[in-house]
């Protein structure tokens, strides 16, 4: 499967509405260390990294992976 089939492409204002479960910053993306998308949030003390499967962010608690 090819990034872009795998890429998060939202609408900005969609985007926007995006936060991490846990701690309610803001997600970026990122990839991990497969190079496998991520969305990583953004909190100062608690970054977590949720994975990106087929273009779909899963932004549960449990797929959560401290960085």
């Amino acid at each position: 499967m090819s990034d872009e089939a795998t890429a998060v492409r939202l609408d900005p204002w969609a985007r926007a509405l995006l936060r991490c479960p846990v701690t309610g910053s803001e997600l970026v993306d990122g990839t991990d260390a497969d190079g496998a998308p991520v969305l990583i949030g953004t909190d100062g003390t608690r970054r977590l990294a949720y994975p990106v499967r087929d273009g779909i962010p899963v932004l549960l608690v449990d797929e959560a992976r401290a960085l």
